[in-house]
């Protein structure tokens, strides 16, 4: 585990080249490994992914429960409404190099797998990570199988896919809420207007509808929030909050551009904690990683929340990619700083030393505005499109083996 750890916070260009840093002890940040690089990776390979996701589950639960909410301030009146509020959306890993010598004679982009996330909007971390080594596997059946391990009173957030009959019927089964955009394949059926508001150029409609057929799945009473702007539609929700009181359209709205932060989650999962390279050739190591990588970033959100309150600032306001950096810099060198102060004190039988304020130290301290994050200034630039993104393998398909 701690390999695995320091691995996401390093990102060395191979495992064999942490392996072997690791077997030389020069690096504190590399726990003593005393076996070679064979039988390191042959552990690897046997050894069961589910402990890294036991480790990630139960740290998550104690970070979070000696953790303040302290991310979306906008929305922490709905607290008093929901037990949390939830954001729920899936992503496909990276592609792996083509380097693996199982991949040579591949022409085709080879997926390692893909993630389902449900982001805790109050917390700033993930609450539930779903790793499925078959990147072909339908993203709303892992979503559903975990809606009856969350508390009642959540309230989710997704986009159309999970705006359908059957999930909604899932969350009523489970006393959880959906707020959803709507899926234009649901057929609806409207029952009663609640209101109607005019805003300027824009008209909210609030109405009470049936949502499907009830042939194969009973129908859904749904409530159906709709802005539009002369003949265009601005924005569709469908929602099993019934009661206005407990879920405003105004509310509603907002927090539906709110879900966009699951989409910043995967960036920082892929990008600044280097889960777009993997280590690795099997589906086993590849969630080891996965898993390794989500305990790092509820760290690293959990210390960017107190730094935030400290400050004074929103924790929205500091940039992850400046920030965990320099938290996993100042982890090492922390490290690196109390080994010596062990050593003096192994030098120095029968006296007694005074151990410095680590807080004190340079490392430790860094200006506010060097983390800052700061509007983007110019048009954004956009992915280039290639043509074999739509060309993949699942890499559980290649290798034929599964988790």
């Amino acid at each position: 585990m701690q390999v695995r750890t320091a691995v996401i916070l390093r990102a060395p260009k191979s495992l064999t080249q942490a392996i072997q840093e690791a077997a030389g002890g020069k690096d504190g940040i590399w726990p003593r490994i005393g076996t070679s690089t064979q039988a390191f990776f042959k552990r690897s390979q046997e050894f069961s992914w589910e402990f890294f996701r036991g480790v990630y589950e139960v740290f998550n639960d104690c970070a979070v429960e000696t953790a303040k909410a302290v991310y979306s301030s906008s929305f922490h009146p709905l607290r008093e409404r929901f037990w949390g509020i939830w954001a729920v959306d899936g992503s496909r890993l990276d592609a792996i190099a083509h380097r693996l010598k199982i991949l040579w004679n591949e022409r085709a982009v080879v997926l390692p797998g893909c993630l389902t996330a449900f982001y805790d909007l109050f917390h700033g971390v993930t609450r539930e990570l779903i790793f499925d080594p078959d990147a072909a596997s339908a993203e709303i059946l892992r979503a559903e199988g975990v809606l009856k391990n969350f508390p009642k009173d959540l309230l989710l957030l997704g986009d159309r896919l999970y705006c359908s009959v059957r999930f909604f019927g899932g969350l009523s089964k489970n006393g959880l809420w959906g707020l959803f955009r709507r899926n234009k394949t649901i057929g609806l059926t409207k029952v009663r207007t609640l209101r109607r508001k005019r805003m300027g150029d824009v008209l909210l409609e609030e109405t009470i509808v049936e949502a499907g057929s009830g042939a194969t799945t009973p129908a859904q009473t749904l409530r159906r929030i709709r802005l539009k702007c002369g003949r265009r539609v601005v924005r569709d929700l469908l929602t099993n909050v019934l009661d206005p009181a407990r879920l405003r359209a105004e509310e509603a709205l907002d927090l539906y551009g709110a879900r966009w932060s699951i989409e910043r989650l995967f960036y920082d999962l892929k990008e600044v904690l280097n889960l777009h390279q993997f280590y690795a050739a099997n589906p086993n190591a590849v969630a080891m990683q996965v898993y390794a990588a989500a305990i790092v970033h509820t760290a690293m959100r959990i210390a960017q929340g107190r730094i935030a309150a400290s400050t004074g600032i929103r924790p929205e306001e500091i940039s992850t990619e400046k920030l965990f950096p320099r938290v996993a810099s100042a982890s090492l060198l922390l490290v690196h700083a109390q080994l010596g102060y062990l050593a003096t004190c192994r030098a120095n039988p029968g006296r007694r030393l005074r151990e410095p304020n680590w807080r004190r130290e340079p490392f430790a301290t860094v200006p506010l505005s060097a983390v800052r994050s700061y509007p983007r200034s110019g048009k954004r630039r956009k992915r280039r499109f290639c043509e074999s993104r739509s060309r993949w393998k699942s890499m559980a398909h290649i290798s034929g083996s599964r988790i």
